[in-house]
């Protein structure tokens, strides 16, 4: 039986896999996906990590792997598919056929951003597509860019935006914004923020990187382009939990509920990531959340 089984091997799950080797706990990572780093293996530019201005998210990723990989942190390539109670622990049944005994377990299984799911948006991710406005919004000072979605989050990143690129379309597929009435009034107070309204994006197009996208206006039908140099997608994000649901608590859209020490409704369940109710879901808060965790399971396990 494992001290902690860390679910994920993104920055949250690298980060607990260091700390629990240091703390001389017998630790594995499950990684579903056969390799380490998470959404950053998929950015071009990392610009806002303490200390690695400038990195390539493949890169960084790759460096948090070594570390572990230096402290003989022990690794399997299989998915989780659920987690029971078991005498002094829990039990994972995985997709390999092997169930894992534990103690204790760290869920860093993080979230996918959601997608408009239209042609160029793959091609260009990491190149002009971005699904973070405060990771990406620096390399587009005054640029022109567009944000898609009327939500909260569409909404603080138009306005973000709108102080470093020189023109900000904001694209929506409705007449009307979704966004808190507070925010929508700052939106529409910026000179340099225009609103497409009852329009959706039906291709993201480029050369090296993004040029334009393509957009119709589902009322008019009138189909156009917009020149761009970025894109930032926020129409939503889903976290990967679903295997857990009902296990632990969440809130409404699928997070798991629980403070910076991890812990969550269910004693020796720890989360760290983007997986965690939070505000800010970046690499360099993953990796705290999964030292915040390692911490917690310290704890817990003192007094077994």
């Amino acid at each position: 039986m494992f001290d902690v089984v860390i679910v994920g091997s993104g920055p949250a799950g690298l980060g607990a896999a260091i700390y629990a080797k240091r703390a001389m706990l017998d630790a594995v990572v499950i990684e579903k996906a056969g390799y380490s780093g998470g959404q950053i293996i998929n950015t071009d530019d990392v610009d806002n990590y303490l200390g690695l201005s400038g990195i390539s998210g493949y890169d960084m990723a790759m460096s948090f792997r070594e570390h572990a990989d230096k402290l003989d942190v022990l690794f399997k390539d299989v998915e989780v598919t659920n987690i029971a109670e078991e005498t002094g622990g829990y039990r994972l049944s995985t997709s390999g056929g092997d169930d894992i005994l534990t103690k204790t377990v760290i869920l860093a299984t993080g979230a996918n951003h959601s997608k408009l799911n239209v042609t160029g948006e793959d091609k260009y991710t990491g190149k002009g597509v971005s699904y973070c406005a405060t990771c990406d919004g620096a390399f587009y000072r005054g640029k022109e860019v567009a944000v898609i979605g009327g939500g909260d989050v569409a909404l603080e990143d138009a306005l973000y935006l709108s102080k470093i690129a020189s023109k900000v379309y904001l694209v929506h597929r409705r007449d009307e914004l979704r966004g808190a009435k507070s925010l929508q009034d700052k939106v529409f107070a910026a000179d340099n923020i225009e609103f497409v309204k009852d329009t959706v994006v039906e291709a993201i197009n480029g050369e090296i990187k993004v040029t334009d996208i393509d957009v119709l206006n589902v009322k008019s039908k009138e189909a156009c382009k917009i020149k761009v140099d970025g894109v930032f997608i926020a129409v939503g994000m889903k976290p990967n939990t679903e295997f857990v649901n009902g296990f632990v608590d969440m809130d409404e859209k699928g997070y798991i509920k629980a403070l910076e020490d991890g812990i969550t409704s269910r004693a020796g369940i720890f989360v760290a990531g983007d997986a965690r109710t939070k505000n800010l879901r970046q690499v360099i808060t993953a990796v705290a959340d999964g030292a915040n965790c390692v911490a917690s399971v310290e704890k817990y396990l003192n007094l077994l």
